[in-house]
């Protein structure tokens, strides 16, 4: 019987690694055949293909640089992406700590915050757009950065860190004379990484991938960001592969570098706010 059950775990335990395996070849192999075709310059539908580059050289990089201010687009991106992920910290983690608290028609308002995860932004352009006007933010890094400023969703990962606190902790605080600041800035964040690595995540990709909201406020070429520069990059260009390849590879460097920083602090967010919310 317990030759069985063990013969049981050993071929559940080698079909999860072959699933893992599975799952990973599908996310690395087009990584990696994207960054092999902007050594390269291949073309994509090629017969039959070549595992690994042949004749690799740079000039793809070189291009991305040499037609279009990059190094211009690339500034505006992280500085719109900065604004947003601080923002967020700030705004997201106040909105959660607000949450934590008993009072009346809080139920309402929980329900009103999940109810608007519901509303394409797509609906709330044409109003986003003249409030920006309004407020002369139009072609400006805030501008760009208003739309992300706080997010419900990260609100909800703050949310559910900061009700793991046990509320001995704040009271004490509350006796202590700290204020609502304070127990904000010196206990609850303290006790949130995990909570602060996926704000900064999610934010940073968001903001860093935004495409439609650039293009429609966005009057001056110098304040255009990356995706609205692959635009204007690719119409140099008949055959794009290599120089396509090689421009999205120089935007992903950034979101992959700021995911493998806070990688295990994200997926723990990710599960706590999976479990509590």
């Amino acid at each position: 019987m317990s030759k069985s059950k063990s013969r049981q775990e050993l071929v559940g335990k080698i079909l999860a690694q072959v699933v893992l395996i599975a799952a990973t070849a599908v996310i690395i192999v087009p990584l990696y055949w994207v960054f092999k075709t902007s050594l390269t310059g291949e073309n994509l539908y090629s017969y039959p293909p070549s595992p690994f580059p042949v004749n690799p050289h740079l000039f793809n990089f070189v291009d991305v640089f040499y037609w279009i201010p990059f190094a211009r687009f690339a500034l505006n991106s992280v500085i719109v992406s900065g604004i947003v992920v601080f923002a967020n910290l700030l705004f997201n983690s106040m909105a959660a700590m607000a949450l934590t608290y008993d009072f009346k028609l809080k139920s309402i308002v929980i329900t009103m915050y999940l109810s608007s995860m519901m509303i394409p932004f797509q609906t709330a352009i044409i109003p986003a757009f003249l409030l920006t006007r309004e407020l002369g933010l139009l072609n400006s890094h805030l501008g760009l950065a208003m739309p992300l400023l706080a997010t419900i969703v990260n609100i909800f990962v703050f949310k559910s860190s900061f009700d793991a606190v046990p509320k001995s902790i704040i009271d004490s605080s509350r006796i202590d004379g700290l204020s609502e600041w304070r127990i904000l800035d010196k206990i609850y964040l303290p006790l949130a990484g995990p909570a602060i690595a996926t704000n900064i995540i999610l934010a940073f990709v968001w903001s860093w991938n935004n495409f439609i909201w650039p293009l429609i406020i966005v009057r001056d070429e110098e304040m255009q960001t990356l995706p609205l520069a692959l635009s204007r990059f690719l119409s140099y260009f008949e055959d794009t592969s290599g120089q396509l390849y090689a421009f999205v590879v120089l935007v992903a460097i950034p979101v992959i570098l700021v995911f493998l920083a806070n990688q295990k602090s994200f997926v723990k967010g990710i599960l706590a706010g999976a479990v509590k919310g």
